[in-house]
């Protein structure tokens, strides 16, 4: 199992990369993760777990500097979903499909219900890695 990294958010959001002992951007901190590395971010003052909203920020960076616009017609069928958020609305798709998503090749078992949200984000995922 590979050691978690502890990244740091200073009350300036400066973001401190414990392992690396130096600040870092939301940019290399989606580096950190795709190459696979486990992240945990820390509000330094408070000592509170602020991974997930660090992660919510990081998407929402990385959509903001998309080439291509996204697709309103999927947010519109998140926000449609019963929970409203994205999480929710993944765990919907791995609840229909019987797996987690990231467990396989989606292309392979997604039904046409949901390839316009896999082709979404494979595009997203390119528009990500054309911008490093």
């Amino acid at each position: 199992m590979k050691e978690v990294r502890i990244i740091k958010r200073y009350q300036n959001r400066k973001l401190y990369d414990t392992f690396q002992s130096c600040y870092v951007t939301l940019e290399e901190i989606a580096q950190i993760i795709r190459e696979g590395h486990e992240i945990q971010v820390i509000d330094n003052k408070s000592k509170n777990d602020i991974t997930y909203m660090t992660q919510i920020q990081l998407l929402f960076d990385q959509e903001r500097k998309a080439l291509k616009p996204g697709d309103t017609e999927l947010l519109k069928r998140v926000i449609r979903s019963e929970e409203g958020t994205l999480t929710g609305y993944i765990k919907m798709l791995e609840a229909k499909l019987g797996m987690e998503v990231t467990s396989a090749p989606v292309e392979a078992v997604v039904s046409e219900e949901f390839k316009p949200f896999v082709n979404t984000m494979t595009s997203s995922i390119e528009n990500t890695t054309t911008l490093n």
